[in-house]
């Protein structure tokens, strides 16, 4: 039987009206490069959003990734402590310096990196602790920032998820070393494709500027401070043009109303499922009392692979395109052979992996869409 096609799809990237404006703005000016006046505006209005730190807008979150593995100056044979359950560039931008991941399994209700099993894949060849705030909610920062510390290894957050989330008041973003953020098309604020690195610990801001500019002082030079830029480091072209910056320009003026909206959607699917997941013991996204999530996405944890399929399947019936989440990293076909699992295995993070179902959320759904979407999970039984 052919299926309908997608009245409710998974995504829509939000626009706020001033994109097309700014754009034009833009292209007006001439100065579309990197570091351009949008550039410039974007990265102010970014700072706070982060706790302050020196943020410096990039092609990608991949690419900011790819910055602290440079920064951080890894050799070929190091080892960097990462969740299993996460998108393949937190690992990447560390195998492309021959570093080797260490896989943690993740925690079964945050679903965040455990870290309680963060220590025992420490070794004497550890030189980055990665976190990745899963779904905007805030992974316990105290443990691993006293492991961190004892070990004096440089924690660094993957936040692309994060972007306003919290942790006992304290910005998500502001914790570690350093810190990426993602703006693509699939995030809260976003311009289609690109990335910021923010610098927390003044030690790595002149590098971070030289690596991002091809190994260059050009920032130096156009602030007046060299007589001309030099090549001065290894690097590589890291800076979007000025023209993403001004899309991103736009939805970061519109931050508390793009999140206002986002809340709006994860609420009604928090307080619409909230019988019939309790009902059948089923486990959701959740809200932790002491921290601050951003509405990043919503999750049902279904009993059995089998259900998980079989409701993505009775969702698409109705006309509703919900989607799984991540492979982990461990058991992937690079994965497997690039990196290791930590000591005490990814079991929790394998059985999320084949249970979990996302569903549609983006700020510009309606309050009808959302309400149909929550219709259509409570009226499907699994059947583990």
């Amino acid at each position: 039987m052919k299926r309908r096609p997608f009245d409710i799809p998974f995504n829509v990237s939000f626009l706020t009206g001033n994109e097309s404006w700014y754009v034009a703005d833009s292209l007006a000016s001439g100065l579309l490069t990197g570091d351009g006046p949008f550039t410039r505006r974007a990265s102010e209005l970014l700072r706070p959003l982060v706790g302050g730190g020196s943020c410096l807008l990039t092609a990608s979150c991949t690419h900011a990734l790819e910055m602290t593995a440079l920064l951080l100056n890894l050799q070929p044979g190091d080892e960097v402590i990462m969740p299993s359950l996460t998108f393949v560039s937190t690992a990447n931008a560390f195998v492309l310096r021959g570093a080797v991941p260490v896989f943690v399994d993740c925690r079964d209700d945050t679903l965040n990196i455990d870290e309680r099993l963060i220590e025992e894949a420490v070794t004497d060849r550890t030189k980055a602790i990665i976190v990745v705030h899963y779904g905007g909610v805030a992974c316990e920062m105290d443990q691993i920032l006293d492991i961190g510390a004892r070990h004096d290894i440089p924690v660094i957050e993957d936040n692309a998820h994060g972007l306003g989330g919290s942790y006992q008041g304290q910005r998500l973003g502001s914790f570690g070393v350093m810190a990426t953020q993602s703006f693509h098309g699939t995030k809260n604020i976003q311009c289609g494709e690109g990335g910021a690195l923010v610098v927390n610990d003044s030690r790595y801001v002149e590098r971070a500027e030289i690596i991002r500019e091809k190994g260059t002082n050009r920032a130096k030079y156009f602030r007046g401070e060299v007589d001309k830029y030099r090549w001065v480091d290894v690097g590589s072209s890291y800076l979007p043009s000025d023209i993403n910056a001004a899309i991103l320009t736009a939805q970061l003026e519109a931050f508390d109303d793009i999140q206002s909206r986002r809340q709006r959607v994860w609420k009604a699917y928090d307080e619409g499922v909230h019988d019939w997941a309790e009902k059948h013991g089923l486990s959701t996204s959740m809200q932790v009392p002491d921290r601050e999530h951003t509405a990043h996405l919503f999750f049902v944890l279904m009993p059995s692979n089998a259900d998980q399929r079989a409701l993505l399947s009775h969702l698409a019936d109705h006309g509703i395109l919900g989607t799984f989440h991540y492979v982990p990293l461990h058991s992937s076909p690079f994965g497997a052979g690039a990196g290791r699992p930590g000591p005490s295995g990814c079991a929790t993070s394998h059985s999320v992996s084949e249970r979990l179902v996302r569903l549609p959320l983006y700020a510009g759904m309606s309050e009808r869409d959302s309400a149909r979407v929550v219709e259509a999970v409570c009226s499907y039984v699994p059947q583990s």
